[in-house]
């Protein structure tokens, strides 16, 4: 644990780390508890608000709200990226705490950090780092060194657990030496030579749950991130970045990529100028299973119309990478000239297409079985 906690303390360069946190989500949330109880204790308990840019993850603004906080969507810029008018308009004497994607959604890096930071410290809040995208960073940038106070990390996307495989997760969370004292308990220490769990801490949030984190990702973390190294950590973000890039590059000619003209580790292109062949998003992620590739995410973020997100990660191959380009460039042309072929499908799934509102609406929890099964 005192590992772990120390390796990922260096690759944020923020001072102190919890695993308590057993997904992403639950490390937003105890980020912005941390927040509301280093404001109480500061006697400045009227910051309640939370702000966050239109191309956020939506976990951003619902992990507010379970904190008690209040949440306040901004919109992005034309480029993509905060617009620091906005943001300054936006600013305010009740602002507790800016949430940051960095890169964002879009695959974007904020070219202006360092302005958007100062711009919050100065006026009394604190700057949170949503690390799902620390894949894009690590090794070569660190979120403390562009001023930010706290941040979570998905160590079930970012090292080595499959990304996207549906956990479980692992959310640690990092803050600077100013909150430290409100973290989780137990913490780990070390006194007298020995490693122990100290509950002494009367200012920390209290505990989250009844275990200290998420013990097998957290090990397998630890594990990847000492078998790779320093050297090895910064090339899977290189290798992260050039995959997106590559396959970007590749389909640009028949998906409008929207924002950027280079992206970090994903990107985000439209699939807008096939509705005129009437073919949606979703129709192109369903023909993708039929051609052997797990759909990417869609319809997401919503600054993008008919928005599929594709992000390949650091661990696909060359060749898997030239086959996702096959795959998209057939869809391309069966959009033109068979577009029902899209429509119906997919075609070799063991199911076709959910009711997914029903899905949402009446949810089936728990499968039954006919007597003697």
């Amino acid at each position: 644990m005192q590992a772990l906690e120390q390796r990922l303390a260096a690759i944020s360069g923020l001072d102190a780390v919890t695993l308590h946190t057993v997904a992403g989500a639950q490390g937003e949330l105890l980020g912005l508890m941390i927040a509301r109880a280093y404001f109480a204790d500061r006697g400045e308990a009227r910051r309640t608000r939370v702000l966050v840019p239109d191309s956020a993850h939506g976990t951003n603004p619902a992990s507010a709200a379970v904190a008690g906080l209040e949440t306040r969507t901004f919109p992005s810029g034309k480029d993509g990226r905060v617009d620091l008018d906005v943001l300054r308009a936006a600013l305010g004497d009740d602002v507790a705490v800016l949430m940051l994607t960095v890169p964002n959604t879009l695959g974007l890096f904020e070219t202006r950090i360092a302005d958007i930071v100062e711009m919050v410290h100065a006026a009394g809040g604190l700057c949170y780092l949503d690390g799902a995208n620390l894949n894009a960073l690590m090794g070569h940038a660190r979120p403390g060194d562009f001023g930010f106070d706290v941040m979570h990390f998905n160590l079930h996307k970012t090292f080595s657990t499959p990304h996207g495989g549906g956990g479980p997760g692992a959310g640690p969370v990092a803050v600077k030496s100013a909150l430290e004292p409100f973290l989780p308990v137990p913490r780990v220490v070390e006194r007298d030579g020995a490693l122990r769990l100290d509950y002494d801490y009367p200012r920390s949030v209290g505990a989250l749950h009844s275990f200290y984190g998420n013990f097998a990702v957290c090990l397998r973390a630890l594990v990847y991130i000492t078998r790779l190294g320093s050297d090895g950590v910064r090339r899977a973000s290189s290798t992260a970045n050039l995959n997106a890039n590559y396959l970007a590059r590749k389909i640009s000619n028949l998906y409008t990529i929207p924002y950027g003209e280079r992206c970090m580790h994903e990107f985000v292109a439209s699939g807008e100028a096939f509705k005129k062949y009437g073919v949606r998003t979703l129709d192109i992620a369903k023909r993708l299973l039929d051609l052997g590739f797990y759909a990417p995410t869609v319809y997401f973020p919503l600054v993008v119309p008919e928005a599929l997100m594709v992000e390949p990660t650091e661990t696909e191959s060359r060749e898997t990478l030239d086959a996702f380009v096959e795959a998209m460039l057939e869809i391309a042309r069966d959009a033109r000239e068979r577009p029902e072929i899209l429509r119906e499908a997919p075609h070799r799934a063991p199911t076709r297409r959910l009711d997914e509102v029903r899905a949402a609406r009446r949810p089936i929890l728990r499968e039954s079985f006919a007597e003697g099964e």
